[in-house]
């Protein structure tokens, strides 16, 4: 039994120790070439790439702030109420930005310096409803100082440089105006007279004799430029008179220049209500009652203008 059983061992060595039959090898796949028609040669063949699975572009919806289309005067800012409407508030002078340097100063008619236009507006809102507050205006750009007297002989030379001015200044917006539309056609063709006049006083520092010469010599040249300076500053609202907000533009940048401005535009308001009108406006330039009617171009508006004048072009003898 005991040899059988070892001649069985023997043979399942035998069988173990036999080299085993080698695997056959995988096939290689080997993809048959085909050549590929360009599209077009077959009439149903449609050219396949490389396709992403579309996606839907998903918007992200952005709330509107309500403020955003909201105007809110000087001095105020624009905020949300709990029922997500916009109201104006009166800004805190401490979040207006920081100032460069004394240029931005301003002097309130409370012989205030304040160091910006912001600060002096956010002061003068907070004051709403007051005494002070309703007799708190801007009175002139730059720091309060010392404004001498306007003295009655100086009043009335006033008006001759001050027309002169207006006239100078329309005649160098006519020679700059090749593409910047400072003017509009109607008013480029009254300045564009006055331009081509030879008998035109050129700008310069000249005498109150011969302003006066001139005024009386060229009449015609001087009533456009005082109806036109109207025209810009009546915009808040347009209704024929200025207030002392629509007259700040000009008035404010002139007064450390020339002291006899506030007395000047004061003088102006012939029934004291506290407006100028257009009547009242000619009148104080001398014009004639017949020409004290302006006409629907004045008031074409030329807002970046406006904040310039106060220099530009301006006679030696006006302060500049």
């Amino acid at each position: 039994m005991r040899a059988w059983i070892f001649f069985l061992l023997c043979l399942a060595g035998k069988a173990l120790a036999a080299p085993q039959e080698a695997l056959p090898d995988e096939t290689e796949v080997i993809e048959d070439p085909t050549t590929e028609e360009p599209v077009g040669a077959n009439p149903v063949q449609v050219e396949v790439g490389e396709f992403e699975e579309p996606t839907e572009d998903v918007e992200e919806i952005v709330a509107e702030n309500p403020c955003q289309n909201h105007h809110c005067k000087h001095g105020k800012v624009c905020e949300v109420d709990d029922n997500n409407s916009p109201m104006c508030v009166c800004q805190d002078p401490s979040s207006c930005p920081a100032t460069a340097g004394v240029f931005e100063k301003v002097c309130g008619t409370d012989n205030k310096t304040y160091d910006s236009s912001c600060h002096f507006f956010a002061t003068k809102c907070t004051l709403e409803g007051t005494k002070k507050g309703h007799k708190l205006h801007l009175d002139y750009i730059g720091p309060c100082k010392f404004i001498p007297a306007c003295l009655d002989t100086e009043l009335t030379e006033f008006p001759l440089r001050m027309r002169d001015w207006l006239k100078n200044v329309l005649i160098t917006l006519y020679e700059r105006d090749e593409d910047n539309n400072l003017l509009t056609e109607k008013q480029k063709l009254k300045v564009k007279k006055i331009h081509e006049n030879e008998k035109r006083l050129e700008a310069g520092d000249h005498t109150v004799e011969l302003l006066a010469r001139d005024f009386e010599k060229n009449y015609n040249m001087y009533i456009f430029p005082v109806h036109w300076q109207f025209g810009q500053l009546d915009q808040h609202p347009i209704d024929g008179y200025l207030s002392h907000t629509e007259l700040a533009p000009l008035r404010a940048p002139l007064i450390p220049m020339e002291h006899c401005t506030t007395r000047f535009f004061e003088a102006c308001d012939l029934d004291n209500d506290k407006y100028i009108a257009l009547e009242e406006w000619a009148s104080c330039f001398g014009i004639k009652e017949r020409y004290r009617q302006g006409s629907g171009d004045l008031n074409a508006h030329l807002p970046a203008l406006l904040p310039t004048l106060s220099c530009f072009n301006l006679p030696t003898s006006f302060g500049c």
